[in-house]
């Protein structure tokens, strides 16, 4: 896991250089070496204190992927990990965003709570949980507000749920 963060993480950059001017919310700019943080210290930390599997966890972790896979092929170039909005952004509207606003952070969310679960470390998938839960609060309210600027986007999204099709 650890190391296919490293690579979307080289991915996010390019796609980001190859979309020419973007912007980031102010917010987002500022809790991104937070978000990164956190993401290596929940994996770190479940590699250093992880216990024995836990199996049924580790499945919801491993089923979650095909989600992650959708939601990266439907975004293509569009996609990265810093919510970095180009300018000249056409708005996806199929694929899972055609359910919900954010497939990719519901992918992350699983992610957050199903590694450290999946060894034992069921207070680590706490505090991952919630400290993300604060971090992704502060990053939705300015990807989404750039993203409202895009034509289509409040039209598309206006009544989509953030994460999860039909329950908020």
């Amino acid at each position: 896991m650890a190391f296919a963060r490293i690579l979307e993480l080289v991915h996010s950059k390019r796609n980001i250089e190859a979309a020419g001017e973007s912007d980031e919310g102010r917010w987002s700019r500022r809790t991104f070496p937070a978000v990164a943080a956190l993401h290596a210290g929940v994996i770190g930390g479940t590699f250093v204190f992880g216990g024995r599997p836990r199996w049924p966890w580790l499945l919801l972790l491993l089923a979650a992927q095909p989600l992650r896979a959708w939601v990266l092929l439907t975004l293509g170039t569009r996609w990265n990990a810093r919510a970095a909005v180009p300018k000249e952004l056409s708005v996806a509207t199929d694929g899972p965003y055609a359910y919900v606003r954010h497939p990719n952070y519901t992918v992350v969310l699983v992610e957050l709570a199903t590694l450290p679960l999946g060894f034992g470390l069921v207070r680590l998938a706490l505090a991952g949980l919630a400290a993300n839960t604060l971090l992704l609060a502060i990053r939705i309210r300015d990807e989404e507000e750039l993203l409202a600027a895009l034509p289509g986007y409040e039209a598309h999204f206006r009544d989509k749920p953030r994460f999860l099709p039909g329950l908020f």
